[in-house]
């Protein structure tokens, strides 16, 4: 109630206003007309027209909706607005006085010079009052905030400018863009002073430490170039969100925030094929396993956007089963989400939950992926679990009637050097022996490490900084590919949709990083130098590769119509060789592990085992034959 009294009386106010306003339009406009000098008879018209013309006015201006806006946010379309109901009250005002006969003479010159008087004023008035609120008057900034240069000139900076325009913190000086017909205009006020290129000499100039990227729709390798042009130059850097969250309305360009490593090493937005994704999940029920996982729970999250009917999370966590469904509960889906804390080894407990459930996709992200963790101690395990758990829910999906099967590999497979890389390989092989002319279609998608995910360098990275350092890296040549988590999430549900049965694809990782260089730049990021913040080199871990690679030695690749989605021509299996494979793994029990990983390379051809030299602790690989085992 307390709202509704003080919009009424905004409102009131604003109409008193503008019968002022009008009052004194048509007042100055007789004035004009007689050159400041008025007989007492023409007074007399001029009063006597007035108590029949401003009510009429003040009527149209209701009627024209001019007290629906609001004048703090004034624009051309209430200029619009003001101009019709001047025009209009004008025209009613001549021909009611004209109709009435009422014997006052209004000279023709004061029906012209009114409407222009009162257009002049009432909008002049609004402006005025949004730029005081805008802080901003006669094109002087009356705001002390800190100074700030945008780069970029794009929708998004002159939405920035506007929206920082209200700001208190910050205070606009100049943007710079390499459109060079940009160069020396202004949006709203700010002027574009140059191309980025250009920005120390900018920067140094008009003594500002802080610039915002606002380029989300360019092209990612420019956006970095920007980003480290300024990283360099020390000034500190932020940007805006991102394109898909300003399209999708979750954020405004004014949201900004620190640059992070994730903006040096995003890339470009993914082009999807949302009307083949919505056949293929629109009302079915779709099953990730592994769903409370980096990848699982981005699967989830977009799996959720093409509105299946049901959407089953498997996951051996409580905990991360738990954190996913607090999350997804609390995005209000019409979608029916159904949580199982299962084993993907539990034969009995998966065919029970395909049966009842009868999911026509099944997306499987559920793993054990940590490298130096499952190359000593716990190899059984790894093969136990990304194999012989690959093979039940894949059988299982056989058995019940799944259409699409889709595995969620990595570029570790490739030439491996550790079990975990073997072990998915291993997966990789018992998908496509699994696979016939009809029934489930097996589909491979293999890629390399997701930006954030649990296990990364970089969660790792941020925490060694925010101790003091030092950051440690396993050698200085170590490179890495990178995507983000939505765009592997987004690429594996296009190659799920764009499978046939069989395939492996690989995603186009782009360029790989050097992790020295990215500790580098996350240091620098942060607001230190690497002088203050050490980087040491410690030697590479059991099963660690100096890089990764998307293709073996022997493997070529195929187009696709997607892009950033090729076909790898790999080495298959058929399904004896999978039930032989089975038998050997689930005989392994109580085997010495240096002698699994001697065996496992004759199931893996290209598989290099290291084995732990236990008089240094360093990792070699050895091959078979100069080994002896005792």
């Amino acid at each position: 109630m307390r709202k509704i009294n003080q919009i009424n009386l905004i409102t009131s106010v604003a109409l008193l206003h503008d019968i002022v306003v009008a009052s004194l339009a048509w007042c100055f406009a007789y004035l004009l007309r007689f050159n400041f000098s008025l007989s007492t008879e023409h007074m007399d018209q001029m009063l006597q027209s007035l108590i029949l013309v401003v009510p009429l006015q003040a009527c149209l201006f209701v009627f024209f909706g001019l007290y629906r806006g609001v004048w703090r946010f004034a624009s051309v379309n209430d200029l619009k607005r003001i101009m019709f109901a001047v025009i209009s009250a004008t025209a009613l005002a001549t021909l009611v006085l004209f109709m009435l006969q009422s014997g006052i003479v209004i000279p023709r010159s004061v029906l012209i010079l009114d409407p222009i008087l009162l257009l002049m004023m009432m909008g002049g008035s609004r402006f005025v009052y949004r730029a005081w609120k805008d802080h901003q008057l006669y094109g002087v900034t009356l705001k002390q905030g800190n100074p700030v240069i945008i780069l970029g000139a794009g929708e998004a900076a002159v939405a920035l400018v506007k929206d920082l325009a209200l700001s208190a913190q910050w205070r606009v000086v100049g943007l710079v863009d390499d459109d060079v017909s940009m160069h020396g205009r202004e949006i709203f006020g700010v002027k574009i002073l140059g191309a980025i290129n250009q920005l120390e000499i900018i920067s140094n100039r008009l003594s500002v430490t802080y610039v915002i990227v606002a380029m989300p729709s360019a092209h990612h390798q420019k956006r970095k170039q920007a980003i480290d042009l300024a990283t360099q130059l020390n000034l500190e850097v932020m940007t805006v969100p991102a394109i898909d969250d300003l399209m999708s309305g979750k954020v405004s360009v004014s949201q900004i925030r620190k640059v992070d490593v994730e903006d040096l090493l995003g890339r470009d937005a993914v082009k999807l094929d949302s009307s083949g994704l919505q056949m293929l999940i629109d009302h079915q029920t779709v099953l990730v396993s592994g769903a409370g996982g980096s990848i699982g729970s981005e699967l989830c999250r977009q799996i959720v956007k093409y509105h299946p009917d049901t959407l089953i999370c498997l996951d051996i966590s409580e905990f991360s089963l738990y954190q996913l469904e607090q999350e997804l509960t609390g995005m209000n889906l019409e979608t029916k989400l159904v949580y199982f804390t299962c084993d993907v080894k539990n034969k009995v407990r998966i065919n029970h939950i395909l049966a009842q459930y009868q999911p026509s996709v099944v997306f499987h992200a559920a793993a054990y992926k940590h490298v130096p963790m499952m190359e000593n101690g716990n190899v059984w395990e790894a093969l136990s679990n990304n194999v012989i758990g690959t093979h039940t829910l894949a059988q299982a999906c056989k058995s019940n009637g799944v259409s699409k099967f889709v595995l969620i590999s990595t570029d570790k497979a490739v030439n491996p050097t550790n079990v975990m890389g073997a072990s998915k390989r291993l997966a990789e092989m018992v998908c496509q022996g699994l696979q016939s002319d009809n029934g489930t279609r097996f589909v491979i998608v293999r890629f390399g490490n997701v930006l954030g995910s649990s296990g990364s360098v970089i969660p790792k990275f941020r925490e060694q900084i925010a101790k003091g350092g030092p950051i440690t890296i396993t050698h200085p040549e170590i490179t890495r590919y990178f995507m983000s988590i939505p765009e592997a999430a987004q690429l594996v549900m296009q190659a799920g949709l764009m499978g046939k049965g069989g395939e492996i694809f690989v995603l186009d990782m782009g360029e790989p990083v050097k992790i020295a260089d990215l500790a580098a730049d996350m240091v620098r990021l942060s607001g230190f130098s690497t002088d203050e913040i050490k980087i040491e080199y410690v030697g590479l871990r059991p099963g660690e590769k100096l890089y990764e690679e998307l293709l073996a030695d022997d493997e070529h690749t195929m187009p696709t119509p997607h892009e950033k989605l090729r076909i790898a021509q790999a080495r298959t299996a058929d399904i004896s060789w999978v039930n032989s494979l089975l038998l050997w793994i689930e005989g392994l029990h109580g085997t010495h592990e240096t002698q699994m990983k001697l065996e496992l390379s004759s199931w893996v051809e290209e598989y290099s085992p290291q084995i732990l030299n236990v008089t240094d602790g360093h990792a070699q690989s050895i091959s078979q034959q100069h080994i002896t085992l005792h």
